[in-house]
């Protein structure tokens, strides 16, 4: 991505890049380097107006290690700049870092150039202020102050903040080790990476790192630990080196993924019933949250253990907002987004995430797949994406459901985020996704019958809208 300057005073979003929850883009076709200038003016005045009782107003900026990362974080900086913002630059790391700065500088809000597990060519900005996330109808607002070119007109500033070293230390404060443990690590080249290592030089035990040195061309495997597919280098080095689990990062950071020592991936479905045993000793009765793709097994476990489970819909900026609303200490996505309000500050950080699972798993004594053997075993599937036009994957779903309202079947249709379909062999879930051109499907059953049953019954649904469910 070449750097170029920019003067330009009047510049507009292509719409299809303003997403539910960031912005998200294909650099060098609907993403460029003046967009990143218009949000940095168009996001600088967003904030100051919302914070209008204050004479200086501070923004946190970071950027993950994508190619075209380093030339869209300078124009954006320069666009802050323009409105007055005093800029603090944290450099490359995790978008969970940019968060822990907002909150650990004080500031008013932070942007995060990032485009999270997309493919190499993508790239956008995820935003957050002091209190809570900026998504949906705030997103649009932005883009109407680019649109009207409606932008403040100041001299701000910028300075350089290296935040590692103490936001290493926040991640060690909730680290409890009775034992050390041989654990393999999968950083998948994202911006993880560094952090990473210095991380595990001050958690004992024995640490085996993969592909750590962050390199944007994501040279080995896709950094989506939701992807069976990519998990297998992990699966690999834990076997092969006898260690107590693997622990796997997506592009950005702010996603986990894990296997056990057997080699067995752990859904994060499954991480949140490991989680909540523990937040619920400290929180009894508290309110616990996942999303809509989530398997039934984690809700009924939460009941089990005393709290109260509530489906929500997917989206890390929804699952926070409804986290304050319920003053819940836990939520978590099937994606592999997992919030802890309990001991932290409730926004999705995939190494505080392993941290608390490291330190729950040495504390218990025994292996990880120990920990699970007790919940009832389920088939069902990863989560399945198919690939559609961009300008009608929100139409898809209004279309199925008309499909099957037609229908004369024994069938409960839940409407939280997409269809939710509740039939006596399971449940299946169709839902566009925010983040990619693609719709996507899960399906779970008491029976390897019943999982066969209800693909069919997926695949004839989305037959009818013009797609294919590949194997």
């Amino acid at each position: 991505m070449k750097e170029n300057r920019i003067n330009s005073q009047n510049h507009s979003f292509d719409p299809v890049i303003l997403r539910e929850y960031d912005i998200r883009g294909q650099v060098g076709k609907n993403l460029s380097s003046e967009d990143a200038y218009t949000l940095g003016r168009a996001f600088g005045t967003y904030v100051i107006r919302e914070n209008a009782e204050k004479q200086d107003h501070t923004v946190c900026v970071g950027y993950d290690g994508r190619i075209s990362s380093p030339i869209l974080e300078k124009n954006l900086v320069a666009g802050l700049c323009s409105t007055g913002i005093q800029v603090e630059r944290i450099g490359r790391g995790p978008t969970p870092m940019l968060y822990f700065a907002v909150q650990h500088q004080n500031s008013d809000a932070g942007i995060m150039v990032t485009g999270s597990h997309n493919p190499p060519d993508y790239n956008g900005f995820k935003m957050t202020t002091h209190d809570h996330g900026v998504f949906g109808q705030a997103i649009q607002d932005i883009g109407e102050i680019a649109k009207k070119s409606d932008f403040k007109t100041s001299k701000g500033r910028e300075t350089t903040t290296d935040i590692s070293d103490s936001y290493i230390a926040r991640l060690l404060q909730d680290l409890h080790l009775t034992r050390g443990l041989k654990i393999a690590w999968d950083a998948g080249n994202g911006a993880s990476g560094e952090i990473l290592q210095k991380l595990t030089t001050k958690i004992p035990g024995e640490h085996i790192l993969l592909y750590d040195n962050i390199d944007g061309s994501f040279p080995h495997h896709h950094p989506d630990p939701t992807v069976d597919k990519n998990m297998i280098d992990l699966k690999k080095a834990v076997l092969e080196n006898q260690c107590d689990l693997g622990i796997a990062f997506d592009g950005d950071g702010d996603r986990i993924g894990a296997v056990d020592e057997k080699g067995q991936i752990l859904r994060c479905d499954t991480l949140m019933s490991l989680y909540a045993r523990e937040v619920l000793k400290t929180h009894p009765g508290a309110t616990i949250i996942g999303d809509v793709k989530c398997s039934q097994v984690m809700y009924d476990e939460i009941e089990r253990l005393g709290g109260v489970p509530v489906m929500w819909k997917t989206g890390h900026s929804l699952i926070k907002d409804k986290m304050q609303e319920l003053q819940a200490p836990l939520a978590g996505e099937l994606s592999g987004h997992i919030f802890f309000a309990d001991k932290y500050y409730g926004f999705d950080d995939a190494l505080y995430c392993a941290v608390r699972l490291i330190s729950e798993l040495s504390e218990t004594g025994g292996s990880l797949s120990s920990l699970t053997e007790n919940l009832p075993r389920l088939f069902n599937t990863p989560e399945i994406r198919i690939d559609v036009k961009e300008e009608e994957k929100f139409d898809l779903v209004p279309r199925a459901l008309k499909n099957l309202q037609s229908q004369n079947s024994k069938q409960d249709i839940d409407m939280t985020d997409g269809l939710r379909i509740t039939t006596p062999d399971g449940w299946w879930i169709l839902r566009p996704s925010n983040t990619q051109n693609a719709i996507t499907v899960r399906a779970e059953s008491t029976s390897e019958e019943g999982l066969e049953r209800l693909m069919i019954m997926i695949g004839e649904e989305v037959k009818k809208l013009g797609y294919t469910l590949l194997p």
